[in-house]
């Protein structure tokens, strides 16, 4: 089969059904039957642990584990959503040098936003804070955070300007 360059060679990805063992966001949650790409699965998936193929054997072994899986869910969402409230709750204030028109000199990062977080007792990884792109302005920012794959929450973010400006 010879293709000339530049004609369209479509080419379909095979794909597997595999068992997801612990959450993973856009693939699926634990427990659930996914279809990936082949390749996702091997190299990815299956070496860490965060999925089995979709054998026999597997489906049954979590079919008796299903119960436990669902139970764990509920607790999860029932602790994120109660973790969206303190986090809706939270007021972060930077002070930070800035520049004519209200510019920063620097700027405020998820980073910076998830360390101000914790030191009010609100541990959140910095991925699962959803800011496109750094804050480079003075203002008030709602800002999303990401708790748990269904329950979103918005944090107050204040940037406010440094003394004697």
């Amino acid at each position: 089969m010879n293709h000339a360059a530049g004609e369209g060679v479509t080419r379909e990805v095979e794909s597997m059904k595999l068992i997801m063992k612990q959450d993973v966001d856009d693939v699926g949650l634990e427990g659930d039957l996914v279809n990936v790409a082949r390749g996702f699965g091997r190299n990815f998936l299956i070496p860490r642990g965060l999925a089995a193929p979709a054998t026999p054997q597997n489906m049954k072994a979590f079919e008796q584990q299903r119960k436990k899986i669902e139970v764990r869910r509920l607790k999860a969402k029932e602790e994120a959503v109660k973790l969206k409230e303190r986090v809706s709750e939270l007021v972060l204030t930077f002070v930070e040098k800035a520049g004519e028109e209200g510019k920063l000199y620097g700027s405020v990062t998820s980073m910076d936003i998830a360390e101000a977080m914790e030191k009010q007792g609100v541990v959140i990884d910095r991925r699962k804070i959803l800011l496109d792109k750094p804050i480079k302005t003075l203002g008030e920012f709602e800002v999303t955070v990401k708790i748990y794959p269904t329950v979103t929450g918005n944090v107050k973010v204040v940037v406010a300007p440094q003394e004697g400006q």
